[in-house]
């Protein structure tokens, strides 16, 4: 229902700004033309959609792993944009028409995160990524441009946020990381708040469930985008009112009756 929607978004916020106090817990393209036999049914994501329907469905563009290989140089360490628990991030650059790999300062920049293997995140992970961002498409989500499956390698590249992430701008000090203005802080925090709306509406129905300043990245504008969808999961379809699922994400960010109750 509405009222229950502006809820969830007023409780969000206010996780938001208690993050600004106190650090937190730390289109085109080919189809595949075949399927990753190496997911599980235990591995699938909180989706009725197969893994195939997700990957056909999917609007962007599936790279090679040579041609993210070039993109990012080789994924050398002096590309390596951040880490966390899903692997490496590192910036590359495409062309921007036909998306495909080009020299480093020419196209666009990308930020391409390579999945570790011995990481806390895997494959189910990765597919939630490719099955929301791969069909939304909203001013304060993060793009997905295309993706990458191939043998043991899984890739995803988005758009290249400049302004980095919320939390490096509320806690790191440098010459990168200016402290936020309090009118910038409520841009960021509108911003944020529109995109969880967006999730929430009857348009999209999703759980994003992972809600902190680390995963609210920020454009050249300071427009804020929600990023890092591997633990999002369908929200209550037809008469169903509720969603009865574990807790997930990090503690201290999830809204309190989510917490409490393990549903939203």
């Amino acid at each position: 229902c509405i009222l229950c929607m502006f809820q969830s978004v007023e409780s969000a916020l206010k996780t938001l700004f208690a993050g600004m106090f106190s650090r937190g817990s730390g289109k085109d393209g080919s189809r595949l033309s075949a399927c990753s036999s190496r997911a599980s049914s235990a591995s699938m994501p909180p989706s009725a959609k197969t893994e195939c329907e997700i990957l056909q469905s999917a609007n962007v563009k599936v790279f090679s792993y040579n041609d993210l290989r070039l993109a990012t140089r080789n994924f050398r360490p002096d590309s390596v944009l951040g880490e966390g628990g899903f692997g490496s991030v590192y910036k590359g650059w495409i062309d921007e028409h036909t998306l495909s790999a080009c020299k480093p300062g020419t196209g666009i920049p990308v930020a391409v995160k390579r999945l570790n293997l011995e990481g806390l995140q895997g494959h189910r992970e990765w597919l939630a990524e490719v099955n929301y961002l791969g069909q939304f498409c909203h001013t304060n989500l993060v793009k997905l441009i295309g993706y990458c499956l191939e043998d043991e390698h899984r890739l995803l590249v988005y758009e290249c946020m400049p302004r980095g992430s919320l939390e490096n701008h509320l806690f790191r000090r440098g010459s990168h990381f200016q402290p936020l203005s309090w009118n910038l802080r409520m841009k960021v925090a509108l911003g944020a708040a529109k995109g969880l709306a967006y999730l929430h509406s009857a348009e999209a129905k999703v759980i994003y469930r992972d809600f902190k300043t680390s995963n609210i990245l920020l454009d050249t504008d300071y427009t804020a985008k929600l990023s890092d969808f591997g633990l999002a999961k369908d929200g209550p379809v037809g008469e169903k009112s509720h969603v009865s699922t574990r807790v997930m994400g990090t503690h201290g960010y999830a809204a309190p009756e989510y917490l409490s109750t393990g549903s939203d």
